[in-house]
């Protein structure tokens, strides 16, 4: 799933292509999309000006100067491809043309992302925490909200409302980078261990490049590198699944910092020798 350097990356070559264009046309290329954009509503859309693109989170926010937003996101495998006047691929889901002859397809092989219209004075309500690049982030405010989960805090890393942006690759390098074990249960991490995460979010969503992942994974510490060295301890790089997802860490250098109690030891019985009566 693009996360939030995947994102970035392509509302920046969105932003590119449209701002300061006029919507000629959307042409839904998919049953879904066509049934979420009426053709009223595609009709509504033809001459209107693109003012800006916006990225919150994992979520795209395409502008208009009349006040409307199209609210785009990916989920699972959505892209921007821009194109002139060669056929869009098999995977194009959406077109947006354009004044200046320019066609913007959305592909999406999975055809999962999303599109919606939003009239002038309502935008998209998202419940998204604070952007996970934020280096302003209340270290309080996050550890409140974590206090409040049961589960793991490499899954409670995925929930949007706590922090928008970060998704199962970067939860995992954020966790390396700050030395905290991912099975570590989210209520029980102290301020430090927060204030470190939070640095270790920044430092993996920084070192990104915003690429689609296959000529990355040399490029991460842990994720897609079950079996080989840690490259800060050397130990063995291990894979558990939470929340039905993958996740990598270093056992080494991570480590369960919350060991669970340990069992109690059993009483033993004293047996009366064989052949003795009771």
């Amino acid at each position: 799933m693009p996360e939030l350097p995947e994102v970035e990356e392509a509302a920046g070559r969105l932003r590119s292509a449209l701002v300061g264009r006029t919507l000629t046309g959307v042409r839904p290329l998919h049953r879904v999309l066509a049934a979420r954009l009426p053709p009223r509503q595609r009709r509504a859309l033809r001459g209107a000006t693109v003012v800006g693109v916006d990225r919150r989170g994992k979520h795209q926010l395409i502008r208009l100067d009349d006040g409307r937003i199209i609210h785009v996101h990916f989920r699972m495998s959505g892209d921007w491809q821009v194109l002139g006047a060669e056929a869009p691929p098999r995977s194009a889901r959406l077109l947006l043309e354009l004044d200046d002859a320019t066609r913007v397809a959305l592909v999406d092989p999975r055809a999962l992302a999303t599109v919606d219209v939003h009239p002038a004075g309502a935008p998209p309500v998202m419940e998204l925490g604070p952007e996970a690049t934020d280096p302003d982030i209340d270290v309080d405010a996050i550890l409140a909200r974590l206090a409040r989960r049961r589960g793991a805090i490499k899954p409670a890393l995925l929930d949007q409302r706590i922090l928008a942006g970060v998704g199962n690759i970067y939860a995992a390098e954020a966790l390396w980078h700050a030395k905290i074990d991912p099975r570590r249960p989210a209520s029980e991490l102290s301020r430090p261990e927060v204030a470190r995460l939070l640095r270790g979010v920044r430092t993996a969503l920084e070192r990104a490049t915003g690429s689609r992942y296959a000529d990355e994974r040399d490029r991460f510490a842990v994720y897609g590198r079950e079996g080989a060295p840690c490259r800060r301890c050397r130990a063995t790089i291990a894979r558990v699944m939470q929340a039905g997802r993958s996740t990598y860490f270093c056992p080494g250098c991570q480590g369960l910092e919350a060991k669970p109690a340990a069992r109690p030891a059993r009483a033993r019985v004293s047996r009366a020798p064989r052949g003795a009566r009771p």
